[in-house]
């Protein structure tokens, strides 16, 4: 994907989190976009579609209060990055990667694509390396390794969420002096599940020096 970056005021149609840009050229999918206001606001959105010279983004701020005359999209040639640190460790940052715990901004050492690179299974590693979480069921029926994922099943008012953030306080290597970091990231959680996970985490001191968490809270659904 090349950093070209081009603009357009060619906005057809807005309907929900989407637009539908027409005349577009040399868009790609997953390209970031800036929707400019005529009051000097920005906000952002990513391409989820591109066909015959038209582009499909979705705002993630949303589109309310915008009319298809008064924007311009500005296709900025790159797809979302998350600038990373060691200083992330610790810190609660929201679905774009801002700090949501009132803390200084991240000066990141790089910028990772958040798609990550292609996966070939046949390439991967044998799983083998024992993560233990401090919940004897798991870790002696359903053993949790490197590499695995491991679903839990729940249904509502069943306590998943201290589940999970049990399982991230608790999580460990037996390697002795290994570094083991914990990434705990939640996409689609409630306001109230939230707020408990960002009281309940940080109250392990020992959790800080190894924790990170990204939050998405309430996300828009596309059809």
């Amino acid at each position: 994907m090349g950093n070209i970056v081009r603009e357009y005021r060619t906005v057809k149609e807005i309907a929900g989190p989407l637009m539908l840009v027409d005349d577009v050229e040399g868009v790609t999918y997953g390209e970031l976009a800036d929707i400019k206001m005529d009051d000097g606001s920005t906000r952002r959105g990513r391409v989820l579609e591109v066909h015959d010279r038209k582009a499909m983004v979705q705002v993630f701020e949303g589109t309310r209060g915008l009319s298809p005359e008064d924007v311009r999209v500005k296709f900025l040639g790159k797809g979302m990055e998350l600038g990373v640190s060691i200083d992330m460790l610790g810190r609660v940052f929201d679905g774009s990667g801002k700090p949501m715990d009132h803390g200084p901004a991240i000066i990141p050492d790089k910028y990772l694509n958040v798609n990550g690179s292609q996966i070939n299974p046949y390439a991967r590693d044998y799983p083998n390396e024992f993560i233990q979480t401090g919940i004897s069921t798991i870790d002696l029926l359903n053993t949790l390794v490197r590499g695995q994922k491991l679903p839990l099943f729940s249904a509502s008012g069943l306590p998943h969420s201290r589940i999970a953030a049990q399982i991230a306080r608790q999580a460990t290597v037996l390697k002795t002096g290994e570094k083991f970091a914990v990434v705990f990231a939640a996409m689609g959680i409630t306001f109230e599940e939230a707020e408990f996970f960002i009281a309940y985490l940080p109250r392990w001191g020992s959790l800080l020096k190894k924790l990170s968490s990204l939050l998405q809270i309430l996300p828009k659904r596309v059809p």
